[in-house]
């Protein structure tokens, strides 16, 4: 039998952004892994990025993450760029803002699609995007009193 894509639940759904966000509050895995959920869902990709205890060598104590004003309207066009790529079923994406340890999470991005290829490069073109486009920027704090800031964009 031979693969055919002419079903409706093999195309784009008609709006398939169901939450963006950047926010000063704990992020949740299963918000955002929720606001994916699409009967006509083959794959769901999801990627969890946290604080980590080191970076470039050096410990990391603690991390602040802060926006451009901007941010949620460019998280709205990266997101736009992915559901125009890929056949998106359903897209989420959170990142947190303000004052993080480490642990915590950072950002959240979900991406279904009716195929697992499909979810995965959805999923990893949004977070690439996100980081690289975004105009959220992260100020470290290491454990040798020494201080940096990171462009995400």
């Amino acid at each position: 039998m031979a693969l055919t894509y002419d079903h409706p639940g093999e195309q784009a759904a008609p709006d398939p952004i169901r939450l963006l966000d950047i926010r000063d509050t704990p992020l949740s895995v299963d918000e955002v892994f929720g606001a994916v959920g699409d009967d006509a869902a083959g794959g769901t990709a999801l990627f969890v990025g946290t604080v980590r205890d080191h970076d470039g060598g050096q410990d990391v104590d603690a991390l602040g993450y802060s926006c451009h004003p901007s941010a949620g309207d460019e998280l709205r066009r990266v997101a736009e760029k992915v559901v125009a790529d890929f056949p998106v079923r359903a897209l989420a994406a959170v990142h947190r803002v303000g004052d993080l340890r480490v642990g915590d999470l950072a950002v959240v991005v979900a991406v279904s699609c009716p195929h697992r290829a499909e979810a995965f490069a959805a999923c990893r073109k949004l977070i690439d995007d996100l980081k690289h486009e975004v105009p959220i920027w992260k100020h470290q704090r290491f454990s040798d009193g020494t201080q940096e800031w990171v462009g995400a964009c």
